[in-house]
């Protein structure tokens, strides 16, 4: 186990090293350069050069990237201009309410999704299976911002039930204070993931239900019930947590465009008024923050299978 954490930590490191090199480079591709970007495209040509010397851009790449990553090993991500702010005090301000968008959306998402894909294993080709099939490819081919926009049509505009907008404020508190503007973020952001984990549980339970060991456990007069919560749901459950890891990514990004559509202030919605504003600074550690939270996430997924399932140690 030991030596399984030691590989798996090493490469994660090694994607840390990639996408912070990746990402760095990405900022010299601004037009005219993150100088430019961050002074406008009426700055002269004696202001940029001065910027640039100010910023440390005119120094080798390699010297401008291990002065970042040392700022960012003393807690330093850089400071946004646009903002008058420290982009580590605009994460710890927008990161918690981003954490309790997806938080609530992954758990009303699994408590669905994770149920009815084994109901859909047990009862398959019937009617409804059928159609939890059709609603979880609607989920599929449906887009985040559009699932958000019929939300927001439907019971905002149309019924006037919920509120259009997210709740606003600057702290956790504030956001959950307004329980019923979260509902609508919310279940856009749950619609979409339910259809992964209840097609991926479904699939998972009917590889299971033709395994050796199910033949045997009923063989040995296990009830139905027994076997379905003690040994299918367990085994089931590993190609879950996997793909929790794994879909971290995807979580990001449809937190994204949920805060974007809902006007949700958190990272996302900060992240796509720093694209607009061409606000470097924010761009990098707002990426570092996402990239580092998609490791972690495939890290403790990796250990959470191992634990699992001990051959995968080897």
């Amino acid at each position: 186990m030991v030596g399984f954490l030691i590989r798996r930590t090493l490469q994660a490191l090694l994607v840390v090293f990639l996408v912070t090199v990746f990402t760095l480079a990405l900022v010299h591709l601004f037009p005219g350069g993150p100088v430019r970007a961050l002074l406008g495209p009426r700055a002269t040509a004696q202001q940029i050069a001065t910027a640039n010397q100010q910023y440390g851009f005119d120094k080798p790449f390699y010297v401008q990237y291990l002065k970042w990553v040392g700022q960012i090993l003393q807690g330093n991500l850089g400071y946004s201009a646009k903002l008058n702010q420290s982009v580590t005090s605009l994460i710890a301000q927008d990161l918690p309410k981003t954490i309790i968008l997806v938080a609530l959306g992954l758990i009303v998402s699994l408590l669905f999704g994770i149920p009815l894909g084994l109901y859909q294993a047990v009862k398959r080709y019937t009617a409804g299976d059928y159609a939890l099939t059709g609603l979880s490819f609607l989920g599929y081919a449906t887009p985040t911002f559009f699932v958000g926009l019929l939300l927001i049509q439907w019971f905002a505009i149309d019924i006037h039930l919920f509120p259009p907008f997210a709740p606003q404020g600057t702290t956790v508190g504030a956001i959950l204070s307004d329980p019923k503007a979260l509902v609508l973020p919310v279940t856009a952001f749950a619609f979409v993931q339910y259809a992964l984990w209840s097609r991926y549980m479904r699939s998972s339970v009917m590889d299971n239900l033709v395994q050796d060991y199910v033949r045997t456990a009923r063989a040995k007069g296990a009830s139905e019930r027994r076997v379905l919560w003690g040994h299918i749901f367990r085994n089931s459950l590993m190609s879950i947590i996997t793909l929790l890891g794994l879909s971290l990514p995807a979580l990001v990004a449809g937190a994204l465009f949920i805060e974007v559509v809902f006007n949700y202030p958190g990272m996302g919605l900060a992240f796509y008024n720093a694209a607009l504003n061409v606000d470097y600074q924010v761009l990098l550690g707002f990426t570092l923050i996402a990239t580092l939270a998609t490791i972690l996430g495939n890290l403790l997924a990796d250990v959470g299978y191992a634990v699992l399932d001990p051959r995968v140690r080897y």
